[in-house]
């Protein structure tokens, strides 16, 4: 989950700001504060991906929080004031909700940030413990890269497995290839890119290749021309 922080000085607007966000998926709330002080030892002890945060609070604003911050999360501000847009925004805040917030409003500044968070990964490198995010259909997920079994490639999509969901994500595997730690990913054939950790037996192949069963019981082959990198990788 996406963990969130708001920051807001009344009582009343965290509670109904709380309960909006218990309404979407893949966001979840991992503590509040009413002062920028109280903000400022909430992100230290929470490390959020998301913050909420009010501009007018009691001992300043949510614009010197952000200041105090070494590295500031990524930011929804929620206010009831217009004229703080344009600093918002330079403050490259993802979105600026004004009060009463509109619960479609809301979901949509959510689901900007879990791309946003997402997006800003792609370049790097990932270990499994990153999370990345997908939406399918109507159900949204952040993925922990080390609870994928397997990528499979379907056209220029790719089914992603992991506990028992199957999700399809607009990317090819070769897109999403380059990205994975390869001491724990390994690209068995064109189709299919396993988990090593995830594989519970091997068998040989009248093919010349290797027969691979997973975690989840799925049965994968791989491709003669990878079956020796296999071999070497694993010391068979």
């Amino acid at each position: 989950m996406l963990k969130a922080l708001i920051v807001e000085d009344s009582r009343l607007a965290r509670v109904e700001l709380k309960q909006q966000l218990a309404a979407i998926e893949g966001i979840t709330v991992v503590a509040e504060a009413a002062s920028v002080q109280e903000g400022i030892s909430a992100c230290e002890a929470h490390a959020p991906d998301l913050l909420f945060l009010d501009i007018d609070l009691p001992d300043g604003s949510g614009f010197e929080l952000l200041a105090s911050l070494d590295e500031a999360p990524r930011v929804i501000f929620t206010t009831a004031f217009e004229e703080f847009a344009l600093q918002a925004f330079e403050k490259q805040a993802l979105d600026y909700l004004l009060k009463p917030i509109n619960s479609q409003r809301l979901q949509q500044a959510c689901e900007r940030a879990m791309l946003a968070i997402e997006s800003a990964n792609r370049s790097e490198k990932m270990t499994l413990d990153s999370q990345f995010f997908v939406k399918d259909g109507r159900n949204c997920y952040l993925v922990r890269l080390g609870d994928v079994e397997r990528f499979e490639a379907q056209g220029n999509y790719t089914q992603v497995y992991f506990d028992d969901n199957k999700p399809l994500i607009y990317r090819t595997l070769n897109k999403i290839e380059p990205r994975l730690p390869g001491q724990h990913f390994f690209r068995v054939s064109r189709q299919h890119i396993v988990q090593l950790a995830h594989i519970r037996h091997i068998e040989a192949c009248s093919s010349g290749g290797l027969e691979l069963t997973l975690s989840s019981g799925a049965r994968i082959e791989v491709s003669r021309r990878q079956t020796s990198l296999l071999r070497d990788l694993m010391s068979l």
